[in-house]
């Protein structure tokens, strides 16, 4: 399919997009309650205690967070820094090592491995040398369960063979490559200049070395994006046949994230032309043989994110869509989240602080939340919702020991998206229909008892814009 050959946004999305605007920003749900609802903790003892309580014979999954680059990208919302300093990176590395040694020993000795992540900033800085020393520490601790998968993320830039030795020994089989934009005159406003050439040989390095499977990640709502160049850009990124790709929304928070002011906000597309790029780019996918997995992932046939899809099996956390079942996510460097049975737990921010902390031999918890019973079942149903689109509320409040009752607030807030087709709700069933996938997260929200007085229905206003 042409690029050429996909139409302008219809009234539809002109409809999504007018709803979406006046409901307002709302959360990602890769937690429920979200990361801004953590509370800060002044020790570690409370997080000791929750790691020694892991059962014996739970899997763990597994994030490291690398929080460093060669390079800023303007869009970037992650936590990392510049550096060039081998020195930084080797110190970084040595005290990675000495946190995952410091969790370790209140778990269960060698416990299970159900999947691992790489992510940053760009883990491959550390070098292969590096890699190969986090990974003797890692499956010192965690045996890896046949299958488990091993993934990392890569900046295509700067990717060589060098790299291959740790990649080994750490076991990948599924790499992801940023992507985001191939437009020159995007890349030249975010400050990410990425010819295609760097994005073929990364991918014939990665299957040269055995890593078959491959993930893409682009962006919409960039600076100077249209839906021309950014369906160009999912053309010649489909030419590298990847099994599974990201479409991920821009999100412009200068307030936040300083360098983002660097980027012209003038050139920024409206909603209304954000919304036509995401629905443009999703039917060209769909159209190529991807199948659409909750939000903002596409997969092929047999990619078992696909397969976990289908039977109603996915699950949502930190690193996005997975399919680990586990309760258990282990995080390790700045920042990184986990999640045990009795909740969430972040490490600190501050790379610095963070050192501090692992220096003196403690945990560098910054921020914990226990959950109760509520925060259970309407993280239950959010999940439900952002992997399968439909959720069963009587069924969810059985399983709590509850009555579908206590949803009654929150389904009077979806009765305006419902009037319009944009929620099908009956006998405690609500399903976002095809055509309204884009308004996911804002049907999710009305489930989140942590939004306040701000509830979605009540910024819809009585006629939305055509």
């Amino acid at each position: 399919m042409s690029p050429d050959a996909i139409a302008q946004p219809s009234a539809s999305v002109s409809e999504l997009a007018a709803l979406a605007a006046a409901i307002g920003p709302v959360p990602r749900y890769t937690s429920y309650p979200t990361a801004p609802h953590f509370r800060p903790v002044e020790q570690d003892r409370h997080w000791r205690e929750w790691l020694g309580a892991v059962p014996e014979g739970s899997a763990f999954a597994l994030y490291v967070h690398v929080p460093f680059c060669r390079q800023m990208c303007w869009y970037c919302g992650c936590h990392t820094q510049v550096t060039k300093s081998g020195e930084t990176l080797a110190r970084y590395t040595e005290l990675l090592t000495r946190e995952i040694d410091l969790v370790a020993q209140y778990l269960p000795a060698r416990a299970m491995l159900s999947g691992l992540h790489f992510g940053g900033g760009t883990p491959g800085i550390i070098g292969g040398d590096g890699l190969q020393r986090i990974a003797e520490h890692l499956y010192r601790h965690f045996s890896p369960r046949p299958g488990a998968e091993i993934a990392i993320e890569l900046d295509p830039r700067h990717c060589d063979a060098g790299l291959l030795p740790g990649l080994t020994a750490l076991g990948i089989n599924r790499a992801s490559l940023g992507v985001q934009s191939l437009d020159p005159r995007v890349q030249a406003a975010i400050n990410r200049r990425q010819p295609f050439s760097d994005l073929q040989r990364t991918a014939d390095l990665l299957r040269d070395a055995g890593i078959a499977s491959l993930n893409l990640d682009l962006i919409y709502g960039l600076p100077h994006q249209t839906v021309g160049n950014l369906l160009e850009t999912v053309e010649q990124s489909l030419a590298l046949d990847p099994d599974r790709l990201a479409l991920f929304g821009y999100a412009h928070v200068p307030w936040m994230k300083a360098h983002q002011a660097r980027i012209d906000a003038a050139a920024l597309p409206g909603t209304l032309d954000r919304f036509g790029q995401e629905a443009a780019a999703a039917h060209y996918l769909v159209s190529a043989g991807f199948h659409r997995i909750g939000l903002d992932h596409f997969a092929r046939a047999g990619d078992p994110l696909a397969v976990k899809a289908a039977a109603g099996n996915l699950h949502r956390n930190f690193q996005g869509y997975t399919t680990e079942t586990g309760e258990v996510l282990l995080g390790f460097g700045p920042s990184a989240i986990s999640t045990l049975p009795q909740g969430y737990a972040q490490n600190i921010p501050s790379v610095a602080s963070w050192r501090q902390a692992v220096q003196a031999g403690r945990l560098p918890v910054a921020r914990m939340r226990e959950l109760d019973g509520n925060d259970r079942l309407r993280g239950s149903v959010i999940e439900q919702l952002m992997c399968n689109l439909t959720v069963d509320l009587a069924a969810a409040a059985q399983v709590a020991g509850e009555d579908p009752a206590v949803f009654t607030e929150a389904i009077g807030r979806l009765e305006p998206l419902r009037q319009r087709g944009l929620v099908e709700i009956g006998h405690w069933r609500v399903t976002v229909p095809e055509r309204a996938r884009s308004l996911l997260r804002q049907v999710c929200a009305a489930f989140d008892a942590y939004l306040g007085q701000a509830a979605p229905a009540a910024l819809i206003p009585q006629h939305a814009a055509a």
